[in-house]
């Protein structure tokens, strides 16, 4: 984010934020528009704990599906996601509608020219890049743990930033 000088008052989203650890740190290095989702309410309960106990009472957590979001949760400069697009992957029921409805729901609340930053422990660069490939551009991979095996190096973690393309349709209505 410092990167690409994503302004510190940009409007952040943390997708499945679990504890609120990620916002926390945000927070910390100076971002003031921080607002993490997740489908759990005792995930929520938790997050508002550990934001109390650190004192950051610029982060709002909410409640939501994110499969299917709410109509105000919209309008961000920058989506995380560090397991959440995996979770969803691995549904029993309907995993390839799911990873579609989260695309699209990606594309509802992220701005066109925001950025998307995943971190997927399930998935391959090349098989994120495929899921994303259309209404967003890659920008970089993160650096991550490599492992060797048989002779062949891998990475166990794969780490991208896309960023929304600013003309032409997302994805989105391609999926309808």
């Amino acid at each position: 984010m410092e990167k690409r000088r994503i302004p510190r008052d940009s409007p952040v989203l943390d997708i499945g934020s679990g504890n609120g650890v990620m916002l926390v740190e945000l927070a910390k290095s100076g971002y003031t528009d921080l607002t993490g989702i997740d489908y759990s309410p005792s995930a929520i309960q938790l997050s508002e704990q550990v934001k109390e106990k650190e004192g950051m009472s610029n982060i709002k957590f909410q409640v939501e599906d994110f499969l299917a979001p709410s109509a105000g949760l919209s309008g961000f400069e920058i989506c995380i996601d560090k397991g959440t697009f995996d979770a969803v992957s691995l549904n029993p029921e309907d995993a390839v509608g799911k990873r579609k409805q989260y695309v699209r729901s990606l594309c509802n609340v992220l701005k066109p020219g925001g950025f998307f930053l995943i971190t997927s422990c399930n998935w391959t660069k090349e098989e994120l890049l495929s899921e994303f490939g259309e209404g967003f551009e890659i920008l970089e991979e993160l650096p991550t743990p490599k492992f060797c095996f048989g002779g062949r190096i891998g990475n166990t973690v794969t780490a991208l930033v896309f960023q929304r393309k600013k003309v032409g349709p997302c994805i989105l209505d391609k999926l309808n």
